[in-house]
This record gives structure tokens, sequence and C-alpha cells, in this order.
């Protein structure tokens, strides 16, 4: 269940990444539909972009909030094991939401030490990397 609280963390920071590596990667029967597939990876590129924009929305408004919890909830039943899909979408989509709270304090911080769009590449790097790992293991 380690996975599912993870993966939701991820998509605190970035609401598509974890369903784009969990497509990528073809896990999680959530995520392998072509469409879907494609759409998610398609999303989670224009988040990475849009992150980096000045008038970017704080991840934590209630729409920030619920695509989280949503993108966390999908993701963290699509790690869990068969039998706890429900446990892992809960935790999922609770870990999603303390998470976007925490990683947005975070950005605050290194935004005002290193800048917008380098912080944001940092927080990009952690955020596929993590999902990547995740999502293969």
């Amino acid at each position: 269940m380690w996975r599912s609280i993870l993966m939701g963390a991820v998509a605190g920071a970035r609401a598509m990444t974890p369903l784009a590596a969990l497509a990528a990667t073809r896990r999680g029967a959530a995520v392998r539909a072509p469409l879907l597939s494609t759409g998610s990876l398609l999303l989670a590129a224009g988040e990475l972009a849009g992150d980096k924009r000045k008038d970017a929305p704080d991840r934590t408004v209630p729409a920030g909030i619920a695509g989280r919890l949503l993108s966390g909830a999908v993701a963290g039943a699509a790690c869990a094991p068969r039998g706890d899909r429900l446990a892992g979408a809960l935790l999922g989509g609770v870990a999603a939401v303390a998470a976007s709270h925490l990683t947005l304090r975070l950005r605050e911080h290194a935004t005002r030490r290193w800048g917008q769009t380098a912080s944001g590449l940092i927080e990009d790097g952690l955020a596929v990397g993590s999902a990547v790992l995740l999502a293969r293991t």
C-alpha cells in the first residue's frame, strides 16, 4: 500500500504525472485504454509546461485539489494489490490532498530562492522520476 500512498503524494505535486507514468509503463487498467493513455500523457505535458507560468493557478484551489484527489485515487487504486483497490484509492486520494499543501509550501520557498522556472523544473524532475519509478516497481 506504500506505492498507493507515494503515487498519491506525487499527484499532490503534479496531478497528471502519476496517470501518465502508469500509462507510459502500461500499468493499471484505468489508464490502459488508448484514449485515456494518450490523454493523460498530453495533459501531463501541458501541466509541466503551464506550471512555470507566473499566472499558473495555485494547486490548492478547489479545482486543483479536486483534480489531485481524483488522480491520486485512480493512481492509488492502480498501484494497490487487486483485493485492496478501494483502500489504495482512498490512501492515494488522501495523500494527494495532503501533499498538495506540503509541496505548495516547499515550492513557494524554492521559488523565493531559485525563481519560478528553476524551482518548477526541480519539482518536475522529482515528480516525474518518482512516478516512473513507482509505476515500474
